[in-house]
């Protein structure tokens, strides 16, 4: 997830150095941290020993030097890494994350000393030289991550780990700031549920952007069965799903669908969707968007039901922190008696990647008011057994901010006989954030993930983009 050939991710390094304590070691551990980095796929953009004593940041001249190359990068740059194979110099670190003015992810790492070697020559203090960083960066209002331990080498397991988990960080930070949605539809009258402050999105960096669904069906109507952008998404479906019974008219349509919204999400940049159904899509053009939803969700286009602006940024997140697909649920039924198990359930746009085995089917709930032919084009199956991440953005407008709650569970494979795309849950503590949810009136809608990303969410949450995130920690 580091990165790959054509994207590798990119991080400024800055190597901190205090010229009385052994600064050979700057050398070294910077060459140490460079290789580990570059064996990541990670791109670094440090100084160079030409461009600084060993490449590092000492002075307020060194420090205006690497601010200098971080902000020539600064579209580049996704998060800093802040390494310290000495004691370091705490104002030159700070110094230079201030005057590049990157605002992104920084991680500070500490190389820990040697027993057998605390001589003058070899003493690093890094563990000393990292609290003193860390009170500069807090002076100087920087907001900042730690590793795992206090001191970790960088060719440590145990930093490689926390390397992921930063990189996750940071293309989280990067892939919610600016992010564009697509608003497509109104929301649902008997959905309250799922209104949202569009202002304070775009006051957080999020733009919404709104289509009619008139027009969605205009382009639709204006469409041939013979377009090949409508051709191409029929076989796309096909590929996707089993469709068994399901009636040639009916595919096609989900085709015609499935490809103006391509189109128009194309024409305006917009990366994720939430997409109006209940039960205009039905009533007055004849199958349910599932499928094209559940298609761009496991292709990482995130897309949701009911227009949950809010509920499909929470399924991006989850999915910039895994790499993996999301899916919107509800918290939907008891388990039994099981205090810490419930049924998660959508009729549904879930994405295949989510399921143990997944057909086409029409929409039950709603056939009962607009008819079975009117609402082919869901998803079931059953939800496969799998560790997962669950997660809730929304707009706290009386308090003028970003809020939602994070935490981890596993999907079971407990029986479960029901229709739609239903899994059964276990959470520890299952009721405490039942209970949180009702007490702060979050909505029934929830972002899962088949992984374990709750910290990487909250630490980009929290920390970076300023949301009050509250963590369910088992």
């Amino acid at each position: 997830m580091a990165g790959n050939a054509k994207h590798p991710a990119k991080l400024g390094l800055i190597v901190g150095n205090r010229g009385f304590f052994p600064d050979h070691l700057a050398a070294t551990g910077r060459e140490d941290m460079i290789r580990v980095l570059e064996g990541a796929g990670v791109e670094v953009i440090a100084l160079t020993p030409e461009e600084s004593k060993f490449g590092a940041v000492e002075t307020f001249e060194e420090a205006k030097r690497c601010a200098e190359l971080f902000r020539k990068y600064r579209d580049a740059i996704e998060g800093v890494i802040v390494t310290l194979p000495n004691f370091g110099d705490e104002r030159g670190i700070a110094d230079t994350l201030r005057l590049a003015g990157l605002n992104v992810p920084v991680l500070v790492q500490a190389t820990p000393d040697t027993p057998n070697k605390m001589t003058i020559r070899d003493r690093r203090d890094s563990f000393c030289g990292k609290m003193s960083a860390c009170n500069n960066l807090m002076q100087y209002g920087i907001p900042y991550s730690l590793t795992t331990l206090h001191t970790e080498t960088p060719g440590s397991q145990e930093f490689a780990k926390d390397l992921e988990w930063f990189l996750g960080v940071c293309r989280v930070v990067r892939g919610i700031r600016g992010l564009r949605v697509g608003s497509i539809g109104a929301r649902p009258a008997a959905f309250n549920t799922v209104r949202y402050s569009e202002k304070l999105l775009e006051a957080n960096g999020i733009s919404i952007i709104t289509v009619d669904l008139s027009e969605i069906l205009g382009r639709i109507n204006r469409m041939q069965d013979a377009d090949p952008a409508a051709q191409h998404k029929l076989h796309a479906i096909k590929a996707y799903v089993s469709t068994g019974d399901v009636p040639a008219a009916s595919l096609m349509k989900m085709a015609k669908l499935g490809a103006v919204i391509d189109g128009w999400m194309r024409e305006t940049d917009v990366q994720i969707s939430a997409v109006q159904c209940w039960t205009a899509l039905e009533e007055y053009f004849g199958v349910v968007p599932c499928t094209v939803m559940s298609m761009m969700s496991n292709e990482l286009m995130s897309s949701a039901c009911e227009v949950d602006i809010v509920g499909v940024i929470g399924m991006h997140a989850l999915r910039l922190a895994s790499g993996t697909p999301s899916a919107l649920l509800d918290w939907n039924n008891n388990y039994g008696d099981d205090p810490n198990k419930a049924v998660c359930f959508h009729c549904s746009n879930l994405p295949k990647h989510f399921f143990a085995d997944v057909r086409m089917d029409f929409q039950e709930i709603i056939a009962g008011t607009v008819g079975k032919l009117n609402t082919f084009g869901t998803c079931v199956g059953r939800v496969k057994s799998a560790p997962m991440t669950f997660a809730r953005v929304s707009t706290y407008d009386r308090g003028g901010k970003l809020r939602g709650y994070v935490g981890e569970g596993r999907f079971t494979d407990d029986p479960l006989q029901t229709f739609g795309g239903a899994g059964v849950v276990e959470i520890p503590h299952m009721q405490k954030l039942l209970r949180f949810i009702c007490e702060q009136g979050f909505e029934h809608h929830t972002a899962a993930n088949l992984s374990e990303v709750a910290s990487i969410v909250h630490e980009a949450g929290n920390k970076y983009l300023g949301w009050d995130m509250h963590w369910h920690r088992a």
